[in-house]
């Protein structure tokens, strides 16, 4: 005869959390989502038909179309990246009966948004700086369109292909391996094998994968140190121990596991909500280039400075030249090659940036201000611009810039980049704002098989309040460090690797397989993103080329 015990005995803590999991939401937020998400959608649409407007540039059907569907591809991105990467920030607060389940996504999901609003976008332009130069400069041709989808596509393709197996991947790890494959794939084909990876922007490449690969190894380490130091200060065994199913933590924990939750919520959010836009950007700069490629945002006061400081800069380059000139036909070539190979330091290059630089300031001032560039000028004036501050930012970061340059000089030289940085690197408030929604709302959807991973199968035992706050404190700190740098982390692996330290400091053993598989999905996200971006892009140039010629 069989006895049947009640749930309460045969069913683990953790089965019965799973199980508060799939609680119905009331009605009403079904359709407040759903009305918050298409809110977005319109949001989005509307500011880009005002903004081209403003400036009288008429998009076709067509290309409005395009443009459409490649902002709800960016936009998905950053929803997959919301309940994909934000489930590490609510699996502490969740396991540890802090907060329920529900309420615990949408309270991330609302601090998610305001870490997008108010991030500086720093983060969004080290990211395009990994492209290839010929693809930013030329963003609106076929090539430029063949990029946005394939990175696009690879992206959003590898991340629901790890949340479907419940890894918890990085969305920054798969957006940076699509841009270097679309990076590669793009020099391959112009050039063949040979010199093929002069194409990728490998020195910001380097700065980029040194911060990812060096995430769960600080994440590991941090929490690690910091439970044992914890132990030591912080004597309640309450904190170290498995949590009495069902109960909440005392209220001085929950508060501070609440607070850790926010403040990784926040920081994903400044961090990760950037990539999106910088993305949104490079769409916007290709289909809609007299509104989205020139900040006309800025004042007409800000013209005379910008002519002034062109002049001084382009003056000081003018007497490192030693009476070398190039012709204004030939100095974009001159300064796009210096990108290509990274030899700056030359006095045609120095002669170039003069002659550049002397053209900018003449038609700056001639307009009066960006906002009356006509749209026929727009995209040569934005690309010299770019051209030149990329140029002199590799000539000033030189180890040997301080004897090449007086102090005064480099001064002159930073104000000229000030002022090319806020003519062509800015982001308008609409692109804040969805992103914000997309990966607010992203949050609170799909986040259950990250969540289960991170709270069940990482370490052996239960999570314990001591290591949900050690493992959250680190990666919040670490990540909103990142943000004030201007570098993209890794959420994911700084979480991850924190939970999976704070056990070990904790006293408790390791899932081996899960280790195996996270580690797995860490050193295959990269080859697999530019496999798959590169191999889309050659796909993509390969039908549109076929279509040009018949």
């Amino acid at each position: 005869m069989s006895t049947t015990f009640p749930a309460a005995v045969t069913e683990s803590p953790e089965l019965a959390l799973r199980g508060r999991f799939d609680s119905r939401s009331h009605p009403i937020a079904k359709w407040v989502f759903i009305g918050v998400l298409l809110g977005g959608l319109v949001y989005a649409g509307l500011s880009v038909l005002t903004d081209t407007h403003d400036v009288g540039e008429r998009l076709a059907f067509g290309a409005f179309a395009f443009l459409a569907l490649a902002l709800v591809i960016a936009l998905g991105f950053e929803f997959v990246n919301g309940f994909h990467d934000t489930a590490n920030a609510v699996a502490t607060v969740i396991y540890t009966n802090s907060m329920p389940a529900h309420l615990a996504v949408v309270w991330s999901g609302f601090f998610n948004f305001l870490g997008v609003m108010l991030s500086s976008g720093a983060v969004a332009y080290s990211i395009i700086t990994l492209l290839p130069v010929d693809l930013i400069l030329n963003v609106g041709s076929n090539a430029g369109f063949a990029m946005i989808f394939s990175l696009l596509l690879a992206a959003v393709l590898w991340n629901l292909a790890t949340w479907y197996v419940g890894l918890p991947n990085s969305s920054s790890h798969t957006l940076i391996g699509s841009i270097l494959g679309v990076g590669l794939a793009n020099q391959l084909i112009q050039s063949g094998a040979k010199g093929g990876t002069a194409g990728v922007e490998w020195s910001q490449a380097y700065k980029v994968l040194t911060g990812l690969w060096m995430a769960p190894l600080i994440g590991f380490a941090a929490a690690l140190l910091l439970l044992f130091v914890m132990r030591r200060v912080a004597r309640n065994p309450k904190l170290y121990r498995q949590p009495d199913e069902g109960a909440p933590p005392p209220r001085g924990i929950r508060a501070l596991l609440i607070f850790t939750c926010t403040a990784v919520s926040f920081a994903h959010g400044g961090n990760d909500g950037q990539k999106g836009m910088g993305l949104i950007m490079l769409i916007l700069i290709g289909c809609a280039p007299t509104a989205y490629a020139l900040n006309r945002s800025l004042p007409t006061s800000a013209t005379p400075a910008f002519v002034a400081a062109a002049t001084s800069a382009g003056a000081t380059f003018d007497a490192k030249a030693g009476g070398v000139t190039v012709a204004p036909a030939e100095a974009r070539g001159v300064l796009t090659r210096a990108l290509q190979v990274k030899t700056v330091d030359t006095p045609q290059v120095y002669a170039a940036i003069e002659t550049v630089s002397r053209g900018l300031a003449q038609r700056v001032g001639n307009y009066g201000a960006l906002r009356n560039v006509p749209a026929e000028a727009t995209p040569n004036l934005r690309n010299d611009m770019y051209l030149v501050l990329d140029t002199t930012r590799l000539i000033t970061k030189a180890k040997d810039a301080g004897t090449r340059f007086s102090e005064p000089e480099l001064k002159a030289i930073g104000a000229y980049q000030g002022m090319l940085e806020q003519g062509t690197r800015f982001i308008p408030l609409w692109v804040k704002i969805t992103v914000a929604i997309a990966l607010g709302l992203g949050t609170m959807v799909g986040w259950k098989r990250i969540v289960v991973t991170v709270g069940e199968k990482i370490g052996k035992n239960h999570m314990t309040y001591g290591m949900g706050a050690s493992a959250e404190i680190v990666a919040a700190s670490v990540i909103l460090a990142a943000e004030r740098f201007g570098l993209p982390v890794s959420t994911t692996h700084i979480l991850t690797s924190g939970v999976a330290g704070a056990s070990v400091a904790n006293g408790h053993g390791l899932r081996a397989r899960t280790i195996r598989n996270m580690a797995l999905a860490w050193v295959m996200t990269l080859p697999a993103a530019m496999c798959l971006s590169g191999g889309l892009y050659w796909l993509m140039l390969t039908m549109v080329q076929t279509s040009a010629a018949h």
